[in-house]
């Protein structure tokens, strides 16, 4: 499995971390995600078809802005 690690701006609250929980999750090929809200981290453990490209165009398509 591959790990990506992001540093992501623009998430809030619980709400913002459940939208972006549900759109990783349906990402194929997306095995886990962790959210750390306070430091405004994402990590993604994820296998192909999955790439760190599609990763990243979920979490910006979804409103949020990797830094």
């Amino acid at each position: 499995m591959n790990n990506l690690h992001l540093n992501v701006s623009g998430m809030a609250n619980n709400e913002s971390k459940t939208r972006l929980l549900n759109a990783l999750d349906r990402v194929k090929g997306v095995q886990e995600v962790a959210i750390d809200l306070a430091r405004g981290t994402v990590e993604v453990g994820y296998n192909k078809p999955t790439n760190e490209m599609d990763i990243k165009n979920c979490i910006e398509h979804t409103g949020y802005k990797i830094i």
